[in-house]
């Protein structure tokens, strides 16, 4: 394979995604603070609400903001790539588009694309690569 036909982004970092990505998607839509009931009859539903001061979110969006350019690119060809909109030899051709689309939101339009976690995994998948020892160590 040529130097650009498969992903050269450490397995590491985009397994420490998709587990991020994971408890980022377990949550649910905010909880109506008006309705009257307690903490206690809610079970505690507004841990799992997602709020602009979510924590994972936060260190989600955080680290890849910290990763380079080409790691962010790479990202995101890898979702589209886990998504169905390239097959392992469209490699070149989807980091070629990510790289002419990046921009300075590529952590939040990551974050805003429901089911990121299963699409990095399907797209290491299609490499031959796997994420699920470093998210059995790590969830």
């Amino acid at each position: 394979m040529t130097k650009n036909s498969r992903p050269s982004i450490d397995l590491t970092k985009v397994s420490r995604i998709i587990v991020k990505a994971r408890q980022f998607d377990a949550k649910e839509g905010s909880v109506d603070g008006a309705s009257g009931s307690d903490a206690i009859d809610d079970g505690f539903r507004e841990v799992l609400s997602e709020t602009r001061d979510d924590p994972v979110y936060n260190e989600l969006r955080s680290y890849v903001r910290e990763l380079d350019i080409d790691e962010q690119c790479e990202l995101v060809a890898l979702m589209w790539s886990g998504r169905g909109d390239f097959d392992r030899s469209d490699w070149p051709e989807a980091l070629k588009i990510a790289r002419q689309e990046h921009n300075e939101r590529t952590a939040e339009y990551l974050l805003g694309t429901p089911l990121l976690a299963d699409y990095l995994a399907e797209g290491l998948a299609k490499f031959g690569w796997s994420a699920s020892d470093f998210e059995r160590e790590h969830l």
